[in-house]
């Protein structure tokens, strides 16, 4: 089995993509080994040797900072912080993100100033190695002390608590860790802190969102270009001199990507009646490419916090210095997951418009794409379904970044909302991912009403491949059997393009 090593180097979204798609198991490097035991070492020196109040540490917490906790109790402080903090509600997180929050959090750690334990970060390791995930709610996250709550559950199970959920079923921790032979760890002081402060719930969901988003932004151009030809678009607007002379990078790549997609189709050289096509084709360079802008940024930005340490306060040994500060704060990332949000949403918002062109009953094309329009409806309401998705998307672009309530008396006065930021967008991909079906659904029956000419060759050998899946739609027939086999069959898709 693949093995990826965790270390100072650089964790990428490819890497996390390549760990997740090859099954990867992941294991410490002796740096990073090196690197935790220097920093507990320094921690545990520095507790014996000094009376110094240190947040978290020898301290309460929150709006407690200031009451001092006895030594004999340091290890008990640390396990009531993950009990009492666990006190998430809603669904659990899906399977996946569970496991790319062990990821990140190991990351994390793994850097050295943190204070923990090498021995809790090994067994964090076994959670992932061995796809024990740990149970973990989707809400009670502010995103600004870190993600607390969702942390919390996330460690539950470290000291044989909470529940793991395996194959899609919840079992109680301390049967799973006995089946496995496995104690229960006591946590030291600064650990249960280590492993609740940080960024690992926003973290996760943004990663897994951005892999999602450069595919999804990929197959919308695929989808685009075949509705293009559905339509019989003229491609002069995807020509090189007009983005040469606004040249935004993702308008540039987009239009490429369109004119290598329908590269070689009879379509496209027909001559064309229209001067101009409607914006959701003419203008497809315009939005997808500001889309693919918007993801590259994101990326950028997650790929500095995935990197980063985020928990609170920061152990330096070779300084000497034990620093309380806010890394935890997910500003950064909300500001930016909500932005994300808004940028995928419009490429939901035109595929929709692009739908309602197709079934018009213009250029050659019958009313809905059905024979016998009347007696039969064809795809007319799956239409009013991308509606009801975009309109909903509109609803999950209101920012969650722009709102804070005051926490722990006061203390915590401005929080981020990054976490409702991050579900919220991945409700929204979960919607595109129906919106995309549904285009290409519509712009495959379109297609067939252009015979005997063809489109490219791309895009007959994935139509071909997808009337194996989907059939032609003679008369009417429930279209939900075919949006879902639709969805299926996208999502089997693989390289289908540089995107990765």
């Amino acid at each position: 089995m693949p093995t990826h090593t965790i270390s100072t180097q650089k964790l990428s979204l490819s890497i996390i993509e390549k760990i997740l798609n090859e099954k990867s198991e992941i294991s410490l490097s002796p740096e990073s080994d090196a690197a935790i035991k220097k920093c507990r070492d320094y921690l545990d020196n520095k507790l014996h040797t000094s009376d110094t109040l240190l947040y978290g540490i020898n301290t309460g917490f929150g709006a407690l900072c200031n009451i001092k906790i006895e030594h004999s109790d340091l290890n008990l402080l640390q396990e009531n912080l993950v009990r009492s903090h666990a006190c998430g509600v809603g669904e659990i997180v899906p399977e996946v993100i569970i496991k790319l929050m062990l990821l990140l959090k190991i990351q994390s750690l793994a850097y050295g100033f943190s204070g923990v334990k090498v021995e809790t970060v090994e067994r964090l390791i076994y959670f992932f190695n061995n796809d024990l995930l740990p149970v973990v709610y989707t809400k009670g996250s502010l995103g600004a002390s870190g993600d607390l709550c969702p942390l919390a559950h996330l460690s539950l199970p470290l000291i044989g608590e909470g529940e793991f959920i395996i194959n899609g079923k919840t079992r109680p921790a301390k049967d799973v860790l006995a089946e496995h032979i496995l104690a229960p760890l006591h946590l030291a002081a600064k650990e249960g802190l280590a492993l609740l402060n940080g960024t690992q719930f926003m973290g996760a969901y943004g990663a897994y969102c951005l892999l999602e988003a450069r595919r999804l932004n990929y197959l919308f151009d695929l989808t685009a270009a075949l509705s293009l030809d559905a339509f019989s678009c003229c491609t002069r607007p995807f020509w090189p001199y007009i983005h040469n002379i606004r040249p935004h990078a993702g308008q540039m790549e987009t239009a490429q990507s369109i004119i290598d997609i329908l590269e070689g189709s009879e379509i496209v050289s027909q001559p064309k009646e229209q001067v101009q096509d409607p914006y959701s084709f003419r203008c497809i360079p315009q939005v997808h490419g500001a889309t693919r802008d918007a993801i590259e940024h994101v990326g950028n930005v997650f790929e500095v916090e995935i990197n980063s340490v985020t928990d609170n306060p920061n152990i330096f040994p070779n300084e000497d210095l034990i620093l309380s500060g806010g890394n935890f704060h997910g500003e950064p990332l909300a500001i930016t997951l909500d932005y994300l949000c808004i940028a995928l949403h419009e490429l939901g918002s035109i595929s929709e418009r692009r739908v309602f062109k197709l079934l018009s009953g213009v250029r050659g094309l019958p009313e809905f794409l059905i024979a016998q329009p009347g007696l039969n409806s064809g795809l007319m309401i799956p239409q009013y379904t991308a509606a009801a998705l975009v309109s909903e998307n509109k609803q999950l672009c209101t920012p969650a970044s722009v709102d804070s309530i005051s926490s722990s008396n006061g203390q915590e006065d401005h929080v981020s909302m990054g976490a409702n930021a991050a579900t919220k967008l991945y409700r929204l991909i979960q919607n595109l991912k129906n919106i995309l079906s549904i285009e290409w659904l519509t712009a495959a029956q379109a297609i067939e009403f252009r015979k005997p000419l063809k489109t490219s060759q791309k895009l007959e050998t994935l139509l071909s491949s997808y009337r194996k899946t989907v059939p032609f739609i003679e008369k009417d027939r429930i279209l939900h059997e075919d949006i879902v086999k639709t969805a299926e069959w996208m999502g089997s898709i693989t390289n289908i393009g540089t995107w990765i």
